[in-house]
């Protein structure tokens, strides 16, 4: 097996959420190209179908999953996609995840709990639910796709720094308990060009400073990451588990600042 033969999947099942568009929809396609069926899965029917319609061009088997997986009882039922329509499952994407960014003192336990839920539990929970069809397939890979934020510090990152830095230690946690036939790594990203950063991308002078803020002075492409993705799914990471990439453009700091003023003294 040549290098970049070591970097296809043939004949595997993946399953990733969040693929309706940016990171998930590109690691998608970076495993459809790799070879791999794949079942696409996020809230917008219409944008799954569009990313299922590109995967099958690669000629692999797609299929599109409308769910939100913060319904944690149903998680099971993207499982069962990949094995009754596609015949099993060995790899697992976790991309699903977010939040917005708020003052610490705006920040309530229940927008705190939601964003661990989202970011952490829904990872938990679903690989546990994979777990079982992997192993019957001899094994497989996960890939939970977190955040430079969770070991970087910034202002107005309370819960989504908290959540994303507990998603990269469960991650190794994982690797430890599946070992030695599941493989589960992470990957931080840094400032990448999706939706999430509508705001930077349609302001010059603000892409600007982040890209001045990097040091490879550009910011992400969704294809940076999916290269990523396949590595760690493909024969190319078999000797990885519980580690995580840095994928970020170099950055050993927060790009662009909130501009959270400090918090001023009230007594006298």
């Amino acid at each position: 097996m040549t290098v970049l033969e070591r970097f296809r999947v043939d004949g595997k099942v993946a399953l990733v959420t969040g693929a309706g568009r940016g990171i998930g929809r590109a690691s998608a396609l970076a495993l459809a190209e790799g070879g791999a069926d794949v079942v696409v899965a996020a809230r917008t029917l219409e944008q799954v179908e569009q990313v299922a319609e590109e995967a099958r061009a690669f000629g692999v088997r797609a299929e599109p999953v409308s769910f939100d997986v913060m319904e944690l009882e149903r998680l099971g039922e993207l499982v069962a996609v990949a094995t009754e329509r596609l015949g099993g499952l060995d790899l697992l994407v976790n991309n699903a995840g977010g939040s917005f960014p708020k003052p610490l003192l705006d920040t309530s336990t229940s927008s705190f709990e939601r964003a661990f839920r989202f970011n952490v539990t829904t990872a938990l929970e679903l690989t546990k639910q994979a777990v079982p069809a992997m192993l019957a397939r001899g094994g497989g890979s996960v890939v939970n796709i977190s955040s430079a934020i969770g070991r970087l510090t910034d202002r107005g990152f309370a819960a989504y720094g908290t959540a994303k830095g507990a998603l990269t230690h469960l991650t190794k946690l994982m690797a430890c308990d599946l070992a030695p036939h599941i493989r589960v790594n992470g990957i931080a990203v840094g400032s990448i060009a999706t939706s999430a950063l509508d705001m930077v991308l349609t302001d010059d002078g603000l892409r600007t400073a982040m890209e001045d803020a990097t040091p490879l002075r550009r910011l992400g492409e969704p294809e940076d990451i999916a290269a990523g993705v396949l590595y760690l799914c493909s024969p190319a990471g078999s000797f990885l588990t519980g580690k995580l990439l840095e994928i970020d453009g170099g950055t050993e700091a927060p790009t662009l600042g909130l501009g959270l003023p400090d918090l001023e003294p009230t007594g006298g």
